[in-house]
């Protein structure tokens, strides 16, 4: 039996409103307008093997985005907690250049059993405390009920036809798609967002593509003057794009990386991984002013840009002393101006050459007091950035750090360390997935399960892909895994 107290989440977190600067207090809380917001750390661990199958027969790839199914999310009488999520992998294994994977989405049995916070796992059972289980995949069609692929879109578009807009299209005449976040809706259907647009598609429930959002005109790929969406990867038979990076618009592989819907489902929520090519985004160092866009989603399939933000992504020391910028990974959303973000450092982790990473944490965000540039000149011609120079007529949102997921100590408990020795207990590089679930224990209304997920980037010594068999470079098997943080928001479920 599903639990009453379910729909409180959504109709909580729908008048959470961030309306002051955020605050940290310690390592475990940010303080906003008063409520402190606490991570109680880590509660559960969970993999699926990198050699997982899908029922087509194909190397499982792993969390790009996550959506929890909040309606199949059960507390049992024994603590232990079943359910399903929605994760979605990206555009195939592609160390070698893109290929014609097949866009997808699967479906994840869970069944958690959690440790109290603070907890040890008992001695075996580190890792044991997320079970989770592929239980279907299902193919994302283009609006003609074809196939879409992963590979490359080079120079080629399909034209605009009917509803459907300028769309990045591979040599082989089929839609490009690189996924990377899902927002599931009540009659199932879901929007999805992607890198070589950057678009946000919304789908069928049966995976067909119903309608097409496409971002400001500042955030499109431009080549020579004209939209350009490859993101330099060519596939087989495929030519590198000249010049090897847009002029304006979203970086390469930098798109739509993060998006969530408000908890009351008015309000989609998209943020490029980092500043677009105007903005700074042409140097590692400068592309700390991303941008979010807030959608009004009264009409599904005809979204209305209602807000738009500067988001400064967080800023550390790298491991050579030069200062470094993160790139954001994921979102949730907890109002029309506040949301989680994860962000992180690259190449470092299992199956990387570095061993250490400097910074993965989740930050929240607050653009309440931001200055809204939706619709304005920053949307045409007019950098807001320029050089990565924020326009001092701009006030961007604040960012204050809420997790540190390497944090050793925690990581400890479940057997799992950052750093050296690198292997396949040390994290993994790209932590790319994030949804909340309730608690649902009337002794704590105000907690939730943050469930946090990596993209493996389908690596493994035993893997099998668009008809041929492969083995990584890199000598691992990288597992998708699940981390499950047990977090505080006071005041959701009482509202």
């Amino acid at each position: 039996m599903r639990s009453k107290s379910l729909p409180l989440l959504s109709a909580a977190l729908a008048t959470f409103v961030f309306t002051a600067p955020l605050t940290a207090l310690a390592d475990n809380s940010v303080s906003v307008q008063g409520v402190t917001l606490v991570n109680k750390g880590r509660v559960a661990i969970g993999r699926i093997p990198a050699n997982q199958r899908d029922k087509f027969g194909e190397t499982f790839g792993s969390g790009s985005g996550m959506s929890i199914d909040t309606k199949s999310w059960t507390r049992n009488a024994d603590g232990t907690y079943k359910g399903s999520l929605w994760l979605l992998p990206d555009r195939g294994y592609n160390v070698a250049g893109t290929t014609d994977y097949r866009a997808r989405l699967n479906t994840i049995d869970v069944k958690l059993t959690p440790v109290a916070p603070g907890a040890t796992p008992a001695a075996g059972k580190e890792q044991s405390g997320v079970d989770a289980k592929l239980a279907d995949s299902l193919l994302l069609k283009d609006s003609k009920g074809a196939d879409t692929t992963g590979l490359d879109p080079a120079n080629g578009v399909r034209n605009p036809e009917g509803a459907m807009p300028l769309l990045p299209q591979a040599p082989n005449g089929k839609i490009s798609l690189d996924n990377e976040a899902i927002a599931r809706l009540p009659d199932g259907s879901m929007f999805i967002s992607d890198e070589y647009g950057p678009y946000i598609y919304r789908f069928s429930a049966a995976g067909q593509m119903m309608s097409v959002t496409t971002p400001p005109a500042a955030f499109l790929p431009m080549r020579h003057g004209a939209v350009n969406f490859s993101s330099n990867n060519p596939g087989p038979g495929e030519t590198a794009p000249d010049p090897k990076d847009p002029t304006r618009g979203r970086q390469n592989n930098q798109g739509f990386e993060g998006m969530s819907l408000t908890p009351d489902g008015k309000f989609l929520i998209a943020v490029l991984q980092s500043a677009t090519r105007q903005d700074g985004g042409d140097s590692g160092s400068t592309r700390q002013n991303t941008r979010a866009l807030v959608y009004d989603v009264a009409d599904l399939d005809h979204l209305k840009l209602a807000h738009e933000y500067v988001v400064p992504l967080p800023v550390f020391t790298n491991d050579k002393g030069k200062t470094a910028v993160a790139a954001q990974s994921e979102i949730v959303a907890l109002s029309p101006t506040s949301f989680l973000m994860l962000a992180r450092d690259s190449n470092n982790g299992y199956g990387q050459k570095g061993d250490k990473s400097i910074y993965r944490s989740i930050v929240a965000v607050d653009a309440s007091a931001a200055t809204d540039i939706g619709g304005g000149k920053f949307d045409g011609d007019t950098a807001v950035a320029p050089k990565g120079v924020l326009d001092p007529s701009v006030k961007p949102a604040t960012v204050s750090q809420f997790i540190d997921i390497n944090d050793n100590a925690d990581l400890a408990r479940f057997g799992l360390h950052n750093g050296a020795p690198n292997d396949r207990n040390n994290l993994s590089e790209k932590w790319e997935a994030m949804s909340l679930a309730s608690v649902q224990d009337p002794k704590l209304p105000d907690d939730y399960f943050l469930f946090v997920a990596n993209d493996n980037d389908f690596i493994t010594q035993d893997g099998f892909q668009v008809g041929a068999a492969y083995k990584d470079d890199s000598g691992a098997d990288v597992d998708t895994m699940f981390q499950v943080f047990q977090v505080t928001i006071p005041g959701l479920a009482a509202k």
